[in-house]
């Protein structure tokens, strides 16, 4: 991964530390939660490269604004966002509020690491009804590129789902998803997300 200033997170008004405290806060439950989940989760796919450490996400705290172009019915919807990420635990951990607001959208992003397995795990709670994704992605960094993988069933088909990070710079950065309905011998992008910090 290149070599990013390291960004320092403070609250600066009561606002700032009481959202700061309920991510944490948040973080922590899902992570108890969650940690039978995350071990079946990923002992249940083929296995990505072990490479995940401490701080690998420590380039997405801050505040961000997203140009966000997303597949609908074979057509590119484009919207903009903004998301505040912070890390904690020493870096095992990476909690993200994104926020969509002439959409009435906003979810939360859980990245939580398994220092043992140096796997990350991804999950996904959809701020309308609070619920936590049941199974991750799963992935890690290699050559500053991140790759996460999960899969699901629509129907009697099976989808699997790719999320990569790259383009990774101090005030930018790039999320893209794919799906493949062919286990993988195919992908079609579906969203983009362009950071840009704010």
């Amino acid at each position: 991964m290149s070599t990013i200033a390291k960004i320092e997170i403070e609250p600066t008004n009561p606002s700032d530390l009481k959202r700061r405290s309920l991510l944490q806060l948040a973080a922590g439950l899902a992570a108890t939660a969650t940690a039978i989940q995350t071990t079946a989760a990923i002992s249940s796919q083929a296995t990505p490269a072990a490479t995940g450490k401490p701080g690998d996400f420590h380039f997405l705290s801050g505040n961000w604004k997203i140009k966000h172009r997303r597949l609908k019915d074979k057509e590119w919807d484009i919207f903009e966002g903004e998301a505040s990420v912070i890390e904690i635990l020493g870096g095992v951990a990476s909690v993200e509020e994104l926020r969509i607001p002439a959409r009435d959208f906003s979810g939360m992003g859980l990245r939580l690491l398994d220092t043992e397995r140096k796997l990350w795990a991804d999950y996904w709670v959809n701020g309308k009804n609070g619920v936590l994704t049941p199974a991750p992605s799963v992935g890690s960094f290699v050559n500053g590129v991140g790759t996460w993988e999960s899969a699901y069933k629509d129907g009697e088909q099976a989808i699997l789902v790719r999320g990569i990070w790259d383009q990774i710079t101090s005030n930018s950065c790039r999320w893209y998803q794919s799906i493949s309905s062919d286990q993988g011998q195919s992908w079609q992008e579906n969203w983009v997300m362009h950071w840009q910090r704010a």
